[in-house]
Formats: structure tokens, sequence, C-alpha cells
């Protein structure tokens, strides 16, 4: 018998285009997918629009609040099965979440703007291949999420680099971890794939 073991099929595509974090996940585990995942993240982006226009300057500014915020309105809805009519809109509303904060932190405590596109690159380029690898059905492996991050812990990293003073020095750690995290998984799981786009499935046992 050959037992081979592939990663697994996500449960909804959706849910892995958002890219949650391990806190958003947890969160998610704590209502067991009972919270409509729409509503309150369009309350979070509603928020969080507010608090970085008016709060994006200085290390106490009010948009350090930001990802806490989103976390706390977004995170428990990461378990829903988001087969709602309107569901497919959550990834893009987090994917607008995510990457203004990341640029209006960046430009508004003084990081070079390479800093800030790099970060951003990374981020950017990292959804493109999640969603296109997705079609191709050569799914990412779970652990990709919690090393990544997650939209939650990417947020909060670029927080805390604001509130100890240190942003730039925070945007380019971030942006070097990740492109060398992105870049390398992905190259090795498009290398190790197979070329007629098999699902990367559990094959199960075979004799």
């Amino acid at each position: 018998m050959i037992t081979i073991h592939m990663t697994p099929v996500p449960a909804s595509t959706v849910v892995a285009y958002r890219d949650d974090g391990p806190l958003s996940r947890g969160m998610g585990a704590l209502v067991a997918g009972q919270l409509p995942p729409l509503p309150p993240l369009i309350a979070g982006a509603f928020v969080t629009g507010i608090l970085l226009v008016i709060g994006v300057g200085g290390a106490n500014g009010l948009a350090v609040f930001a990802p806490a915020v989103t976390l706390l309105l977004a995170g428990p809805g990461s378990s829903a099965p988001h087969d709602g009519r309107l569901d497919w809109l959550c990834p893009p509303i987090l994917r607008v979440i995510e990457y203004s904060f990341v640029a209006s932190c960046g430009f508004g405590h003084g990081v070079h703007p390479v800093l800030i596109f790099m970060l951003l690159g990374a981020m950017a380029f990292h959804h493109y291949d999640l969603v296109y690898r997705i079609r191709q059905r050569v799914y990412p492996p779970p652990w990709l999420t919690t090393f990544g991050l997650g939209w939650d812990g990417r947020m909060i990293a670029v927080s805390l680099a604001v509130l100890v003073s240190l942003p730039t020095a925070g945007f380019a750690l971030l942006a070097v971890y990740l492109w060398l995290l992105f870049g390398w998984e992905s190259v090795t799981c498009w290398l190790a794939a197979p070329r007629s786009g098999v699902e990367a499935t559990d094959l199960g046992t075979q004799d």
C-alpha cells in the first residue's frame, strides 16, 4: 500500500482567499461559524476608515487601533462558510483595509516610499499567488497563513512598529521576511505541483 499525503483542499475558496491569521482563526473558532461574516466586516471597514482619516500621524495616533478594531469585528466571521450571496465581498474588503492601513501608516510616519511599496508588493504578490493557485487547484499548505501572519498579524506588526517609534525598521523587516517566505514557498510549491493541474489533495490509500 502506498499513502500519499498532499495539501488538503480548502473547505471554502472564499474563506481561503480571506488569508486569516492565527488570531482571526482563533476568534472564528470561538463562535463556530454562527456569525455572518459580511455585516461586521463592513462595520470594521467603516471604523477603520474613520481612524485612518483622523489619526494616522504620531506614535499615539488613533490609527494604531485599527488592527484591533478590524480583528474584533472581522475575526469571528472567519469560521463562517461564506456561502451567502454577497459573502464573496469579504476578501476584497479585507484587502482594502489591510493595504490602506499599511500605506497610511507608512506615509503618515515618514517611511521611505520604497519600503512601503516593498511591503505592499509582498502582500499583493501573496494574494495574487493565492488566488491563482487555488484556481489551478495547487493549494497552499495550511502553515502558510500562520507564518505569513495573515491580514490580522501583518496589520498588528505594522501597528507595533509605529507604537515603538520604529516604523522604518518595522516596514523593512516585515517586507524582507514576507518576500522571502512568500517567494520561497510559492516557487517550491509550483515546482512540486503536477503539470496536469490535478488537485493537490489527499489521494488516500492505493493498493
